[in-house]
Parts: structure tokens; C-alpha cells; sequence
């Protein structure tokens, strides 16, 4: 079995309308680069028994401090996004700063599992 993490991520500033309040997007080298820590999701046993392979599509709030404030499921089986999402909740980022202030950020992540 095998789990696979790619990121899409845009250059664009998002409208903020889901996060109530503007949220920047920042571009895939810069989260690469500012990721601290990356924690791989863990294969349920009960998506390993009933043999659920997919992809799951998270977006996450960076906060400030470059922890995760947020992650909201974009799209994916039940059973797949849970453990995605708690894996996404203990990554870590260095600060995204705007000039000399740090800035809140959204990326959007992908998990593929795999079997």
C-alpha cells in the first residue's frame, strides 16, 4: 500500500467567502519550501480491510505562527479523509509573510491512497 501527497496550489488571492476574511493562496515552491514538518496519513484498517483506495482533496488555513488552523474536506471518501485530515492538522509551516507581517495562507493538498 502506498499513500502519495501532492499539492495544488494557485497564485491567486481567494475571496475569503468560506474563510470570512481574505486568505492568500501561495504558490507550490513556497509552501514546499516553508513546510517544517509533514506528517504522512496513516492507512485506516478499516480502508485497508474493505480495500477503499482514492484521492482526498483538503484545503488548509496556515495560520500566522505556520500552524494549521484549519482543514476543510474538498472531496473523498469518508473513510480516506479523516485520517488525511488529521495527518494535514500536524504539518508545519514557517511563517508566510507579507513585507514584514506574517499573513494567514490557504493551500489546497491531495492525498492518494493507494493499495
Amino acid at each position: 500500500m502506498k499513500i502519495t501527497l501532492t499539492m495544488l496550489l494557485g497564485l491567486t488571492v481567494a475571496a475569503g467567502l468560506s474563510f470570512g476574511e481574505d486568505v492568500h493562496r501561495v504558490s507550490h515552491a513556497m509552501a514546499l519550501q516553508s513546510a517544517t514538518t509533514k506528517v504522512v496519513p496513516e492507512y485506516s484498517p478499516i480502508a485497508k480491510q474493505l480495500k477503499i483506495q482514492g484521492s482526498v482533496q483538503l484545503d488548509a488555513v496556515i495560520a500566522e505562527d505556520g500552524s494549521v488552523e484549519r482543514v476543510d474536506i474538498v472531496s473523498g471518501n469518508p473513510v480516506l479523509t479523516k485520517p488525511a485530515s488529521d495527518a494535514l492538522k500536524k504539518w508545519r509551516f514557517k511563517p508566510f509573510m507579507e513585507g514584514d507581517k506574517p499573513i494567514k495562507v490557504i493551500a489546497t493538498f491531495d492525498f492518494d491512497f493507494k493499495m
